[in-house]
Formats: structure tokens, sequence, C-alpha cells
């Protein structure tokens, strides 16, 4: 007896031991990894299972007056087939089959009895442990318990001190309830070494041909097998599965996503205040140009740049040179080739974007109205319009700058500036609709009026 108590309590401390020992194994950048929530078709859950231990009457709740005083251990073995219904819980289908044994009844008259288990089945719930944890994807060790009902078929026979063993009844039916504990380590995706120690209470006190006391009779199962995961190598088998885990990468990918976005954003605001620090330096040099171009002390209409007669009285009539002009002038006649020039100088004018700056290839037509200005002393009236985008003061600021520019650039090619009148009128007289690009760019024109 003192032999199979200490196999047993070898076995059950082992079990509960390394129940302690949650290792996982590796992680979320396995292949097999599964989404939270993820349906229970992701997984796989039947398993099957073949086992083989020691079948002894002896079990960690036995009693002080059982029916055999000295129990012994026989073998058995069983199978199970399982389907994991959740992560922590399955519904388990078990056999076994083996023999039970044990020597000296309380009543000295019978010596020994040996009882063949032909066939017990159960239907239990299997609960799986330490399949939560934050750090790993999937479970290598696997602690359970188990607890059901069942109904077996068994054959007692027991010998005397004197005469030949009597075999009982040849088919003994009871019902029982199996209690068990184990652990299943993880050889590889498909297979788990499975370790379990069950006890099964039987509904009788029968199954060593004894009645004695008032208790039913009861026998143990340490054993050791295999189980093997059915389906799809693709899929992770659900009781190993780690579903706190995976909603903690989820968590560590999204926050790590959203920091990326969020450093890109501000790498992308950075740039744009270097961008408009820029711009701001380009407008702030452009109206110190500008207003170096256009300051005019004395009134005459000549910048004091281009201005050769610094200081002509107020109403003095000037040339381009900022010069009072001779009293007498020859009248003039404007020609359909004089318009032609105008038309022409109006249709390749273009400014910088959002600039008073006349870009170079306007530079020759424009040279040829100041000619026309210059040689029959024409008057010209500059008229600035803009689209409506942007603020009414911005464009009517913006219409006048570049009314302003082209009759600089004309006074600097000898243009009379007192014969040219430079007017802004900003968005208010559109000559199409804005809802357009096309529309808009023809809003944005400067108009010369040769009279």
């Amino acid at each position: 007896m003192k032999t199979n108590f200490t196999k047993a309590v070898l076995i059950a401390a082992s079990i509960l031991l390394s129940g302690s020992a949650f290792a996982q194994s590796t992680s979320t950048g396995d292949s097999q990894y599964v989404q939270p929530f993820s349906p229970t078709s992701s997984f796989r859950t039947w398993s099957v299972g073949v086992n083989g231990g020691l079948l002894t009457p002896y079990t960690i709740f036995r009693g002080s007056k059982e029916d055999f005083i000295h129990p012994k251990s026989e073998l058995g073995y069983g199978a199970y087939i399982k389907d994991q219904l959740f992560h922590t819980f399955g519904l388990q289908l078990s056999y076994l089959r083996g023999k039970i044994s044990g020597n000296q009844a309380q009543d000295p008259a019978y010596t020994y009895y040996t009882t063949q288990l032909k066939s017990a089945f159960d239907l239990s719930g299997n609960f799986t442990f330490a399949n939560i944890n934050w750090h790993n994807q999937e479970n290598v060790i696997q602690p359970y318990v188990t607890a059901g009902a069942g109904f077996s078929w068994y054959q007692p026979t027991f010998g005397r001190s004197a005469g030949a063993p009597i075999t009982v009844d040849h088919n003994i039916k009871n019902m029982y309830i199996p209690l068990g504990i184990g652990i299943k380590f993880a050889l590889g995706s498909d297979i788990n070494l499975d370790l379990g120690y069950q006890v099964n209470f039987v509904d009788g006190d029968n199954l060593d041909a004894y009645n004695y006391g008032d208790h039913n009779d009861k026998f143990s199962y340490a054993h050791i097998g295999l189980e093997f995961a059915l389906g799809p190598k693709s899929k992770p088998q659900l009781a190993r599965h780690n579903p706190v885990a995976s909603m903690r990468h989820e968590y560590i990918v999204s926050e790590e996503k959203l920091q990326s976005e969020l450093d890109a954003q501000k790498a992308q605001n950075d740039q744009l205040k270097n961008d408009l620090d820029a711009t701001k330096a380009s407008l702030a040099t452009t109206n110190a140009n500008l207003a170096k171009f256009t300051a005019d002390a004395d009134g005459d209409g000549v910048p004091d740049f281009f201005d050769k007669c610094p200081g002509t009285p107020a109403g003095t009539k000037v040339d381009g040179s900022g010069c009072p002009l001779p009293a007498a002038q020859t009248k003039v006649i404007v020609t359909e080739e004089d318009r032609r020039i105008v038309r022409e100088a109006i249709k390749n004018l273009e400014f910088d974007f959002g600039k008073a700056t006349i870009r170079a290839h306007s530079y020759p037509t424009l040279e040829r109205v100041a000619k026309l200005l210059v040689d029959k002393n024409f008057s010209l009236k500059l008229a600035g319009h803009t689209d409506n985008v942007g603020s009414d003061a911005a464009n009517l600021r913006l219409s006048k700058d570049r009314a302003e520019s082209v009759k600089s650039f004309l006074v600097s090619k000898g243009a009379n500036p007192s014969r040219i009148e430079a007017t802004g009128y900003g968005e208010t007289q559109p000559i199409a609709t804005n809802k357009t690009a096309k529309g808009r760019q023809m809003n944005r024109r400067v108009e010369f009026t040769l009279y």
C-alpha cells in the first residue's frame, strides 16, 4: 500500500506544481495569430487523445476504513474526443478500460479481489486555465480540471482464504462521477503531452465485490497520453490561444500607428511653417522693392527712382523722366494698329501667383505699349481686377498693386506718368463666373484703355 500511495502522491504533486509554471509561447508575430473577437471558426476546436496509466482503488479521498486494506496498481488505457467550445471550456467524451485490484478485505474471509473494468464512458466539462496572460500569444503549458458523469460496465471477482475465486457478476452496470486534474504540454502545433489524475466515484459498493460500511467505492486513474488537434494546421488550437494577449497586441499596434501618424503630421506642420516663414520673408522683400519703385515725393506721378526732375511743382505735367512737358501738345489719333498693340500686351500680361511682380515674358509687349505712349503721347488708364479668392481688402490691394506695377514698368521705359492712371477694383467687376477655374482666370486681369 505504501508503494501505491507514493506513486499517487508523486503524480498529484507533479501536476499541482506544474500548474504554477504558466509559460507561454512566442508571440504576436506568429503566422497563426488571430485577432480578438474572431469567430470560433478561426480556431481548431476538435481534438482526440489516447492515454495509458495506472488504475488503483487508492485515491486522495481514501477513508480510514476501505473495503480492502491494500490497494494494488494495475494497467489501464483510454481515449477521448473533445470539442473546445470556448477558450477555457470544452466538452470531452472519454472511454476507459483496464483492471482494478486489492488485497486483504476488512473481513478476513476475503483475501483479494480483481475487477475487470470492461468499459467506462463519461461526458465531462474540461476547464482550461493559464491562457489569460498579457504578454504571450499561445500557451505552452495548460493546467486543467474536469468534472462530469459517466456509465461503467465491470466484472468483479474475489478470492477467499479457502476455495476457488468467485465471480460476482459478469456485467455490473453503474453510474460514476469523474473528477480530474491535469496539465498539458505543447509538443508542436498539433500535439500536446497530457498528464492527468482522475478520481471516479462509483454509484455503488460492489466495484470490489465486497460490501463494507455505508460508503460507495471509488478508484483513480493516473495517466500519460497524447492529444492530437484536428483541422487545418494554419489555425491555432482554441484551448492554447490567449485572447488577452491578442487584445494587448492590437492596442500596441494601434498606438504605434497613431503615434506614427502624429509624427508625420507634426513633420508636415513644421514644413508648412517653414514654407510660410519663407513666403513672409519673400513678401517683405517684394514690398520693400515696390516701395522703392513707387515713392513719389513731388507727386508728379513719376517714382523718385526714375524722376530726373525732382521737386516739380504740383500740377505740372511731366514726361516719363519727371521733367515738365512743353506747353504745346500735338493731337494724335488712336488707330486700329495701336489698339492691337494694347490688346496683345493685355493678352500676354502675367504676374507671379498672389503677387504684383510682372513675369519676364510679358516685357516685350509692354515695351511696345510704352513706345506707343512715348511716340504718340497717348493717355492710358490701367484698371486692375481679381477673382473672389481671398478677402475683399486683400483683392483690392492686389489689383491696385498690379496696376501700379504695370504703370511703373511703362514709366521706366519712358512713358509719361502723368498720362497714366492706375486704379484697382478688386473682385467687384467680374467678367466671368468665379465658380470655375476658367472664369476665375478671366477675372484676374489688368485692362488697358488707350485715349
